[in-house]
């Protein structure tokens, strides 16, 4: 665990700390939160590029950007202080998957505008592993270097660490333990064929670059059933999709996010889209923060057939049951 101290913080003195950094950073108090007005990913594309920076852009110290497939690219700024926030919720996240100092840890993730390889790049250099920068693409050479360099922590999105399988010649030679997947939804399915076709232990993370990038929750390797989100940053919420109101634990909703420590770009109630529920259950690792599941969908894939709500990924753990089919399938 990188850092116990946070980490394990009994649950009453977690929540007095997210009162005081949510009163600091937005003067709200936290039986107002449901009160205020949520803020959604229209308001960052129509305030492109700087509109919503609340600090003078020469204090920041980076830029990422969403792909902007949709239009115009979300922008997003980080101060030496959200840089150094991002890398520790990285490094726990590393951590949960059982890197420590030395570590060799390959991240396939692609570096640039996107937040992926960056942030757990910092955050594996901020845990003291040992880094190996491959990004995406050019997949056999991916596989050699997992062979060749002893690589124990994979870090890539679910999908391409199946690609990245299929070319390793030599899997006796493979030192991995463990993998780090996020960036896409993925099913128990999908995690069960890379286990099977890696021989290490796959792993839930996830964020998303409005909100900080990876690292806003990770799973543990213990426990395995859910992601720990790190609430002394984030303040989460589940509300119903359609009226907003907030949802009791164990019931699937929307994800709401407020960040706690954000200089550049501090968001209260940022609707994400994606679905889940939270629980607040104790964890076998120790971890006291609360748990969300693995997204099950988005607000805007649920496809309603013949008046049943169904997601893409009921199909996908349907399919994947079927022996010897491939995990690639298009909805039409």
């Amino acid at each position: 665990m990188f850092q116990p101290e946070v980490e394990k913080l009994p649950r009453p003195e977690l929540e007095r700390l997210q009162r005081e950094r949510l009163r600091e950073r937005f003067g709200v108090e936290l039986e107002a939160l449901p009160e205020q007005p949520f803020r959604v990913k229209s308001e960052l594309r129509d305030a492109y590029p700087f509109g919503l920076l609340q600090v003078p852009l020469g204090d920041c110290v980076r830029i990422h950007a969403s792909s902007g497939t949709r239009g115009k690219a979300t922008i997003v700024a980080y101060t030496r202080s959200d840089l150094a926030a991002w890398a520790d919720c990285c490094a726990r996240a590393l951590a949960a998957a059982g890197a420590g100092p030395g570590t060799v840890v390959h991240i396939a993730y692609g570096y640039g505008l996107f937040t992926g390889g960056l942030g757990l790049h910092y955050g594996a250099e901020r845990l003291g592993c040992t880094v190996v920068p491959a990004s995406g693409g050019n997949t056999p050479r991916q596989a050699q270097l997992l062979e060749d360099l002893g690589a124990e922590i994979l870090c890539c999105t679910p999908s391409y660490a199946l690609a990245i399988a299929d070319h390793v010649s030599e899997p006796e030679r493979l030192e991995l333990r463990a993998g780090v997947f996020g960036a896409e939804p993925w099913t128990e399915g999908l995690r069960e064929a890379i286990e099977g076709a890696l021989g290490l232990t796959a792993l839930d993370i996830y964020g998303l670059s409005e909100v900080m990038g990876p690292g806003v929750s990770a799973e543990c390797a213990e426990g395995r059933d859910g992601a720990h989100v790190n609430e002394d940053h984030f303040l989460v919420e589940v509300v119903d999709p359609q009226s907003g109101q907030p949802l009791p634990e164990g019931e699937v909703g929307e994800l709401v996010f407020s960040t706690l420590t954000k200089e550049a770009l501090p968001l209260l109630r940022y609707r994400t889209g994606d679905l889940a529920s939270l629980t607040r259950e104790p964890c076998a690792c120790g971890r006291t923060f609360a748990r969300m599941s693995r997204v099950v969908g988005r607000t805007d894939d649920m496809l309603i057939i013949r008046g049943v709500n169904v997601f893409p990924s009921e199909i996908e753990r349907a399919l994947l049951a079927i022996p010897d089919l491939e995990p690639h399938y298009q909805l039409v």
